[in-house]
């Protein structure tokens, strides 16, 4: 790293150290990832997983076993009675909602469990007013904020009515300075909500915690939970798509929407089965690459002296490593360190912009083989105050940590750190 990219020797000393001791949390990472890694061979055998399946199909893409196989399979890991994954479901945002969408109907209500929805959400709530929001069918929400940084389940319960028809979480902590939300939160929620009516549907954004433990907010009491292909489940190999998991009727109103009506899931040619194949079997280990990147980078800025959540020796609920910054001109020189040390488009200077979908202004920086893929390792932040750059992802651990010290040692150059 001296000698290829220029990097401060001095910087290269205080990496060492801070990798000697991140040991102990890396260990405990393996462990996780060697649990889902287990569980999922296990499904891809049982379901008799063969290349024959990978096959491109065409047209309407009746009897596509693959396809067939793929959902059967997500159900299995995720522990649910069914499951919709889709190359044409473009994003996570599209994902969760064309889930809300599917089973909620004029005059009915969506709590919002833990807070104000994640900035691309907002439209499809129409919290920002947007063509096609729920709120043009007549679709109704509340906000319960969070309290202490968890789930408020009091006020929660409190605001449940006979409208409520669907209990939203975000399991991640998105844009936002509120930790993930852990299982003892999720079962707990989830016991009060169906003691309240059985019938709510509790759903979970499941985007960026995809096997960071060893099990799913499925397992822990949620109905249906989605996400995307480009984040964790596609293990840095899937060119776009996405999934939703949960019972049989949430996904065939989901399949109802998604095609059309008496269709369901008998449609949908799909060409890049291998990969969606291959990249959820990689998951755990990507996964896996990119929360060790985290670890280190959490270490790294706090003996630099910066704010870093969560903790380096903290438990991990999801990928996103928050760095926090006196000034602007600090967030944008890191995100444009994180750039410059990315294998893709290193030689691109990242920029704010409007972001459809953000209320603020946007810097993205992410040297992807896949564009906009968060599970590969990029950095961004809205720019507004605190100065939060939302680092996640890394397809193996040594990308993130050259990418962080590139980045550390443009502020050093730049006078904006000092070592």
């Amino acid at each position: 790293m001296i000698k290829e990219f220029d990097i401060d020797k001095r910087l290269i000393q205080l990496a060492d150290s801070v990798q000697k001791e991140c040991d102990t949390q890396f260990e405990k990472l393996y462990d996780v990832s060697e649990t889902n890694q287990v569980r999922i061979t296990k499904s891809f055998q049982e379901k008799r997983v063969s290349d024959a399946y990978f096959a491109e199909t065409t047209g309407y893409g009746y009897s596509d076993r693959g396809r067939e196989l793929l959902d059967e399979v997500y159900a299995d890991i995720f522990c649910t009675e069914d499951a919709l994954v889709r190359e044409s479901i473009a994003s996570g945002t599209a994902a969760i909602s064309l889930a809300m969408a599917a089973n909620l109907r004029p005059g009915d209500e969506i709590i919002f469990a833990n807070g104000m929805p994640y900035d691309t959400l907002r439209s499809t709530v129409g919290i920002t007013k947007a063509k096609g929001s729920l709120a043009e069918y007549n679709i109704t929400h509340k906000i319960i904020d969070t309290k202490d940084g968890k789930i408020d389940e009091d006020t929660v319960e409190a605001s449940l009515s006979c409208k409520t028809k669907m209990v939203f979480v975000q399991r991640s902590r998105g844009y936002s300075l509120k930790p993930p939300v852990s299982k003892e939160q999720f079962i707990s929620l989830s016991k009060k909500v169906k003691a309240y009516n059985k019938d709510i549907i509790l759903f979970a954004d499941n985007c960026y915690g995809e096997f960071v433990q060893d099990e799913e907010p499925t397992q822990w009491g949620m109905d249906m939970a989605a996400g995307s292909l480009i984040k964790n489940p596609g293990g840095g190999l899937c060119r776009s798509g996405g999934y939703i998991v949960g019972t049989k009727e949430c996904i065939d109103n989901a399949s109802a929407r998604l095609y059309a009506p008496g269709l369901l899931k008998e449609v949908g040619a799909t060409n890049n089965k291998r990969l969606m194949f291959q990249g959820l079997y990689m998951a755990p280990h990507t996964v896996m690459e990119s929360l060790k990147g985290a670890v280190f980078t959490a270490l790294l800025f706090e003996k630099l002296g910066f704010k870093s959540y969560p903790k380096y020796n903290e438990e991990r609920k999801d990928i996103i490593q928050l760095v926090m910054f006196d000034k602007s001109e600090q967030l944008l020189q890191f995100c444009r360190g994180v750039q410059a040390g990315s294998p893709i488009d290193s030689h691109v200077t990242p920029y704010p912009w409007d972001m459809p979908g953000y209320d603020d202004k946007v810097v993205m920086a992410a040297g992807t083989f896949v564009q906009g893929a968060s599970i590969e390792f990029s950095a961004d932040a809205p720019l507004r105050e605190p100065y939060i750059a939302y680092m996640q992802g890394g397809l193996t651990y040594t990308q993130v940590k050259l990418g962080v010290l590139k980045a550390c040692d443009m502020m050093i150059k730049k006078g904006m750190l000092h070592i």
